[in-house]
């Protein structure tokens, strides 16, 4: 659990959203280490504060859950991330559609259903969904740029109803649900739960918001869950994987396929597989945000790994601001400690390929950190990556410019190195190092005046 300080500062940043923002009743928590270290409520439900047991509604945050379902069929090879609609719903209307870009929101999709705004109206099924909104074509050419579609959502709940053989929810329960112990996340309210409200934006009273079976939109924004439920959800989506996922398949995830791009300013949000990414000055969160009439929800990561969810029973009001302030509270009062650092042990033949290379005249420095290999321009801006090993003097890029770019160690008859080959670029000891075989040669009256 956080110090007493550091609870006082969240306690009282919730209770400035709760109050400033006109919330009925809202809910938070920290997560770090896989375990919830801090939780509040503020407001009313039922008469009492409500604590982290309490349901709310989490809007698109289901979209993660079935973002999961899909990335666990695809790692089973069930179906593929370019695998069209057609293949598995044959009578949509949107059959050239892929999986991916239903996960990204980058299908081109038309946002909302052709028949009545769904999120206040029971629902039909894929069938009634398919005739009344999907032969209705798409709003943009697929994978031209990012259109956030709740449709795209319901069309992958059917996705995986038909590969399972089984409807989405009770394959969400019995593969992700109940693994991870998320025994009050349902997808209708279970008591207690928050009633879904809107407030009068002139005065300090309060509507009804109806809650019902939204059907084959349900994939898109059913689930109700709760600060402790959802806290659990964060850990497994900060990495652990639970055995549910690997780390790489959650990795892969929230790496931005699309961004939503303000033009001239850069990108502040994204979109992965399932997953948002927010960039803000170059620092990245991933999640998923959520609402529905009567329900705001947040669930927010950081790439160190702590979490923040966060709950209000009011249509509009929540800022933005509350996870990032109440993640920023955790970092300022309780830094995360450095990782220890311990020797390794380093495979054969690693030490002789460290220190000084050249890409032509650009001088790189080669290290090792931990089990990786890092390359760094010690000089100025460059093609920096890091690497990890998949065989014998053989390593594939991590990130940057080489991400999945081979790099081999290329070895003399003696065994001594005599070059490093990074997806066809050579580096030699020395700058074009006449020796080595440096694409196109080396001017043979060397470096001179």
């Amino acid at each position: 659990m956080v110090a007493p300080r550091t609870a006082a500062r969240l306690s009282q940043r919730l209770a400035v959203e709760q109050s400033s923002c006109r919330l009925p009743s809202i809910v938070a928590g920290l997560i770090r280490d896989g375990e919830l270290v801090w939780s509040g409520g503020c407001g009313r439900v039922d008469g009492v504060t409500p604590g982290a047991d309490v349901q709310y509604r989490c809007g698109s945050i289901t979209k993660t859950f079935i973002g999961v379902a899909v990335m666990r069929l695809r790692d089973e090879g069930l179906l593929a991330l370019g695998d069209t609609v057609q293949r598995f719903l044959p009578d949509t209307g949107i059959g050239e559609l892929t999986v991916a870009q239903l996960l990204s929101h980058s299908s081109g999709l038309r946002a909302e259903t052709g028949a009545g705004w769904w999120e206040r109206t029971r629902g039909g099924d894929l069938a009634q969904l398919s005739d009344d909104t999907l032969r209705g074509g798409t709003r943009f050419d697929p994978a031209r740029r990012f259109h956030y579609s709740n449709v795209g959502f319901a069309v992958l709940g059917g996705i995986v109803a038909a590969v399972r053989g089984t409807a989405w929810e009770i394959v969400v329960a019995e593969e992700l649900l109940r693994p991870l112990g998320m025994t009050r996340t349902t997808t209708r309210p279970q008591p207690p739960a928050a009633p879904g409200l809107a407030v009068h934006p002139w005065a300090d009273v309060v509507l009804p918001e109806p809650e019902h079976d939204a059907g084959a939109m349900a994939p898109a924004g059913q689930l109700w869950t709760t600060v402790t439920d959802l806290g659990r959800w964060a850990a497994f989506i900060a990495g652990d994987g639970s055995g549910l996922l690997t780390p790489e398949t959650l990795a892969e995830m929230r790496e931005p396929r699309v961004v939503n791009d303000v033009r001239g300013a850069g990108w502040t949000v994204g979109y992965g597989l399932g997953l948002q990414v927010w960039n803000e000055a170059g620092a990245c969160r991933f999640g998923h945000s959520g609402s529905m009439p009567g329900f705001l929800a947040d669930l927010q990561i950081t790439d160190s790994g702590d979490a923040v969810v966060a709950f209000a029973n009011a249509t509009s009001g929540m800022s933005g601001a509350l996870g990032p302030d109440l993640l920023k509270i955790l970092a300022e009062e309780e830094p995360r400690l450095p990782d220890e650092w311990v020797p390794v042990t380093l495979p054969a033949g690693t030490l002789e390929l460290l220190g000084l290379w050249y890409w032509g005249p650009s001088p790189y420095v080669l290290a090792a950190k931990g089990d990786q290999l890092e390359l760094r321009a010690p000089l100025g801006p460059g093609r920096e990556s890091r690497f990890r090993a998949t065989g014998t003097d053989s390593w594939v890029g991590l990130d940057g410019y080489h991400t999945g770019e081979p790099l081999h160690a290329v070895r003399r008859a003696d065994g001594s190195v005599s070059h490093l080959d990074l997806g066809s670029f050579i580096f030699t000891r020395s700058p074009y190092d006449p020796e080595a075989p440096v694409p196109g040669g080396v001017y043979p009256g060397g470096w001179h005046a």
